[in-house]
């Protein structure tokens, strides 16, 4: 444990490099540095250091074998810790590096193993985030960085939910202010005969075959995990994004999962329970006002999957027990937002439009 976690703020619109001389000598000596990207912050440590990645896996409390994911600032970099880099996987950085995706390689043996999970491929990322790519650029450290909150806790988009939640386990937060996507980023197989997702995010699955033709997806991501798949990517194995309470998504039509919830609220309020809503902006008014949260536009996907994390922590805040979500469609970036609060509530579903057992 660190006696004391740094919080630096800086401005990620202005701020020169010399701001972050303290962060890269920490990175240096092989310790922790939280910063912004734009999907969510990421816990920094040297991704060519196996102590580096053994001091992230605790700091989250994260299991071993959950691989992490390496950041880079060039796309020269990708020499240091891959043995090919196939002709789709250069035509996929053309179209979305610098930006939310993440590619998986043959990993070389310069990369340790407690970085990759112990798997032989490895994940990388170029992150857009101005800060993320002047901390890797003046560093000269090559960033393994999962998510910077405790494992299994709803994804961090501000600061605050980093210090929530790692303060006094890391050296430093780089407060860069709330991210930009909220979400963490697509994560694609380049090492298979066909490509396949192993992770939904904000480039999707049709922006990807634009590209570079067929993608499959993993079917794991079709189901709940279980405890003896090999885990390809972060966040296939575990549970993940999960606030304290029991939470359940409601499927069905409108009306029926509107009806649904507040008949489970009336039945929570009657045992002195303590329960809330998670509702689209279009629907907010269907629930008592003191219970329901608003998570954003069904028009604005964008604003749901900002909002997502922040939400779930919400839930913690307020004590709540049990939580009831309305889904949402699952094309576009629908299909990422599903999958996080699928996560989150374990795979816990009500179907709203059936009659008898409604619950799995």
């Amino acid at each position: 444990m660190y006696k004391h976690t740094k919080l630096l703020k800086v401005d990620p619109e202005q701020f020169c490099a010399e701001e972050l001389n303290e962060a890269c000598r920490i990175l240096l000596n092989g310790g922790l540095v939280a910063f912004p990207t734009e999907t969510v912050y990421g816990l920094g440590g040297d991704a060519l250091r196996a102590e580096a990645a053994e001091k992230i896996y605790a700091a989250k409390g994260r299991p071993s074998d959950n691989p992490l994911i390496v950041h880079i600032a060039e796309k020269d970099s990708l020499s240091e810790v891959t043995s090919e880099i196939p002709e789709k996987a250069k035509k996929l950085m053309d179209a979305f590096w610098p930006g939310p995706l993440t590619i998986i390689f043959k990993k070389c043996e310069r990369v340790p193993l407690s970085t990759t999970g112990g798997l032989e491929t490895v994940a990388v990322r170029m992150p857009v985030h101005p800060v993320a790519m002047e901390l890797i650029r003046s560093s000269g450290v090559l960033l393994a960085a999962p998510s910077a909150n405790t494992s299994g806790r709803p994804s961090p988009t501000k600061a605050e939910h980093v210090m929530e939640d790692l303060e006094g386990r890391v050296d430093m937060v780089i407060d860069g202010g709330p991210v930009g996507i909220g979400l963490e980023s697509t994560i694609i197989d380049m090492t298979e005969k066909t490509p396949v997702i192993l992770r939904p995010g904000y480039i999707t699955k049709a922006m990807l075959e634009s590209v570079i033709g067929e993608v499959a997806v993993d079917p794991a991501l079709l189901k709940k995990p279980d405890g003896h798949i090999v885990a390809k990517a972060p966040g296939m194995k575990y549970r993940h994004y999960a606030p304290k309470g029991s939470m359940y998504i409601v499927e069905g039509q409108q009306e029926n999962v509107a009806e649904r919830i507040n008949q489970l609220i009336k039945e929570h309020r009657d045992r002195g329970e303590r329960a809330a809503v998670i509702a689209a902006k279009e629907s907010e008014s269907c629930y008592p006002l003191e219970i329901v949260h608003c998570i954003g536009s069904r028009k604005n996907e964008g604003s749901i999957a900002a909002g997502l994390y922040d939400i779930l922590r919400k839930m913690d805040e307020i004590g709540a027990e049990y939580i009831y979500a309305e889904s949402f469609r699952e094309d576009k970036l629908g299909a990422a937002i599903m999958n996080r609060m699928l996560k989150a509530a374990g795979y816990q579903k009500i179907y709203a439009d059936r009659s008898g057992e409604e619950r799995r």
